[in-house]
């Protein structure tokens, strides 16, 4: 693809990857990134930096890669089913499973195992790589998800998701007692400006972000167990808004302090319930799950204040 920056254009002074993903709005910025590290973008006939700041009358070309096809293979799998009927499901995800395919991961997460389990009965909106999924779960964040059946109910989930209506609750383990009992954190979030696998606090270019927070109980040794609910649903917008007011969650190996106390791998975040009208039959569903074996194991130690070798 070839284009031509007019000297009126209001993308002058841009960089050219913001630029870019305005044209590619199906792509993320870090795909775009890619592409032009990768050399696929040139301007005047010059390869270009990410950060390079547009000029009037620059020739941009685009030689757009080859999508190089992956086969998912279906994978027989123990889903901890919660709810089935024709139009979707809903799971309880344990943690340590990724749950679409990416890179490092191609035959081992839910989307293999829900293929498996649904066969051809999945809806395809989100493409080959995503069947039924619809929204997601960090890896070792554990707890309910809806996968979607059907196209139908693909996209009345996601139009709900939209409009900040379904209902999710989560539960966590975070360091620092908090002076309140309740209140929210408000904060754009958007990908972090040095550290490629983090998110972060963004006024420039992060998305508008808001989590409400209620203390359930002040543990022993200064931690506290708290229930979150979303109103937005950003990429580890709960890790990051927590972290953000001085509670990261016990056992974030992102987020949270490298001196972890516990031997934990992955945060102590669960999703545990989810609230949504049901795409056929307009009825209001809601579902919970208890937190898993191990988050509470941990957080009967903090209450009775013993430790954990």
């Amino acid at each position: 693809m070839n284009r031509i920056i007019d000297k009126k254009s209001n993308y002058i002074g841009q960089r050219i990857d913001k630029y870019l993903v305005t044209i590619y709005k199906e792509h993320s910025r870090s795909h775009i990134q890619k592409w032009i590290k990768d050399g696929c973008v040139s301007i005047n006939q010059k390869i270009v930096k990410s950060n390079y700041k547009l000029q009037a009358n620059d020739e941009i070309i685009i030689n757009e890669p080859e999508i190089k096809e992956v086969a998912i293979i279906s994978t027989d799998m123990e889903l901890d089913i919660i709810y089935e009927d024709e139009d979707l499901l809903i799971i309880n995800k344990p943690a340590g499973l990724v749950v679409h395919p990416a890179p490092g991961h191609y035959n081992d997460t839910l989307v293999n195992g829900i293929m498996a389990y649904c066969k051809e009965n999945l809806s395809g909106i989100n493409g080959e790589l995503r069947p039924g999924i619809v929204h997601r779960i960090d890896k070792d964040t554990t707890g309910l998800l809806i996968v979607c059946k059907n196209d139908q109910a693909h996209r009345s989930i996601a139009k709900q998701l939209k409009a900040h209506s379904i209902h999710r609750i989560y539960e966590a383990i975070v360091f620092n007692n908090f002076i309140e009992d309740e209140g929210e954190v408000k904060g754009p979030i958007g990908r972090h400006p040095n550290q490629r696998k983090r998110m972060s606090i963004n006024y420039k270019t992060g998305k508008e972000a808001i989590t409400h927070y209620k203390v359930l109980d002040r543990l022993k040794k200064g931690f506290t167990h708290v229930e979150l609910q979303l109103e937005t649903g950003r990429t580890h917008q709960i890790r990051v808004h927590l972290t953000s007011i001085g509670h990261p969650i016990l056992g974030d190996p992102l987020y949270g302090p490298k001196k972890q106390p516990f031997k934990i791998e992955g945060q102590l975040l669960h999703a545990k319930t989810i609230g949504f009208i049901h795409p056929r039959t307009n009825e209001f569903l809601s579902f919970t799950v208890k937190p898993p074996d191990k988050f509470r194991h941990i957080l009967s130690l903090l209450e009775k204040e013993e430790t954990l070798d």
